[in-house]
């Protein structure tokens, strides 16, 4: 029997349908999203082919990185090198000219500054003065011992002649007083008795001053040997003197300070009327000739030899490359030739990479109209054999 709430001609069984109607509709439709869900992923692994393509172009573009730099090394620990000379004066005095300006290329032997001469022209006046006394002081010795030579074998001969002179008289006399005293006292006179004897007595002392005066010529030797040594004393002195003379030639061409070489004047600290003094540096010459010193690691020196080419960059110049050769390998790392070195055996020890200087020759591309200062910031790149 109908219930009384429900219309007569509704049929029971119409809610039961209705809600399998829903659930079939609800299974078709998630049918549909599942299928649909089904056809999409295919898609999403597209992502995945892209990371993977992303992984194997890294990898070829790293393999060919390391194929094209596994000959390279480089360091940006390195900078413009060359030769700062400093000039400084021999001699003090007051600065009376200056020649050069700041930043100004000269040339060897050009004038830079010149100090106050009168004290070392008058220093070199007298030492001349005293050349010319003891040249003349030895032309005189030289004479007097030429002249001994001469004379004092002639003085000789004169003894010897005025000895044998004496002793002929001697012998007259001698005989004369035999025979005065040898005859009867009344065949002579006592007169000629005394004068014999006077006569004999003056014969003997002619024949002793004779023999002294000959051994006192008879010194020769000695006499030429002492004119000899008076000649050589005096050439010593013309040899301290000529010395003196070359010593205040040197310190007055030091007041003319000159360019020891080619370059460009830097670090100039002198100005006219300053006092110049011995060893203080008044400039600096630059010289044209650069390298680079490249201070690599000591794990970059395995395959790095002498010739190697090197590419150049300058930092201040980006435009600018230069090439050049590794021209040598500093025996001793910075650290070593430092003004504090290590010391290693304290008990302390830290090892660190150590940092050697290497000197790169450069071989081409300066431009001379742009200046490349010690000191600028380069990058080289060594190719390796």
């Amino acid at each position: 029997m109908p219930e009384d709430n429900q219309p007569f001609d509704q049929d029971p069984r119409a809610p039961q349908e209705e809600s399998n109607a829903q659930a079939d509709g609800g299974e078709r439709g998630k049918t549909k999203k599942d299928k649909k869900d089904k056809k999409e992923k295919p898609h999403s692994k597209w992502p995945l082919i892209a990371l993977a393509i992303g992984i194997v172009v890294a990898i070829i573009a790293g393999v060919v990185y390391w194929l094209m730099t596994r000959n390279l090394e480089d360091t940006d620990d390195a900078y413009v090198d060359g030769r700062a000379i400093m000039v400084a004066p021999q001699v003090n005095g007051v600065v009376t000219a200056l020649n050069v300006n700041d930043n100004q290329f000269v040339h060897k032997g050009d004038s830079l500054i010149e100090i106050d001469p009168r004290l070392y022209q008058a220093s070199y006046d007298q030492a001349a003065g005293q050349v010319k006394a003891t040249e003349a002081q030895l032309a005189n010795a030289r004479v007097a011992l030429d002249k001994q030579r001469v004379t004092a074998p002639a003085q000789v001969l004169s003894a010897q002649g005025q000895l044998d002179q004496a002793k002929a008289q001697l012998i007259q006399a001698k005989a004369e007083y035999a025979r005065q005293h040898g005859i009867e006292k009344a065949a002579t006179s006592q007169q000629n008795i005394d004068k014999a004897d006077q006569g004999f007595l003056s014969a003997q002392g002619q024949v002793e001053q004779a023999e002294a005066q000959l051994k006192q010529a008879d010194l020769v030797p000695q006499d030429v040997a002492e004119a000899e040594a008076q000649v050589a004393q005096l050439e010593g002195q013309l040899i301290q003197a000529k010395a003196s003379q070359d010593q205040a030639a040197i310190n007055l061409g030091y007041t003319h300070v000159t360019a020891p070489q080619d370059g460009w004047v830097t670090k100039r600290n002198v100005e006219v009327g300053d006092l110049a003094t011995p060893g203080a540096p008044i400039v600096a010459i630059v010289s044209p000739q650069v390298w680079v010193t490249a201070n690599f690691k000591e794990t970059q020196l395995n395959r790095m030899r002498p010739g190697q080419h090197v590419d150049i960059t300058v930092d201040g110049y980006p435009s600018l490359k230069l090439s050049g050769h590794v021209d040598s390998v500093q025996l001793g790392s910075g650290s070593r030739f430092s003004a504090f070195p290590a010391e290693n055996a304290t008990g302390n020890f830290v090892k660190i990479v150590q940092r050697v200087p290497v000197k790169i020759v450069i071989d081409s591309g300066l431009d001379p109209h742009i200046p490349l200062p010690l000191g600028l910031s380069v990058t080289p790149t060594v190719t390796l054999e």
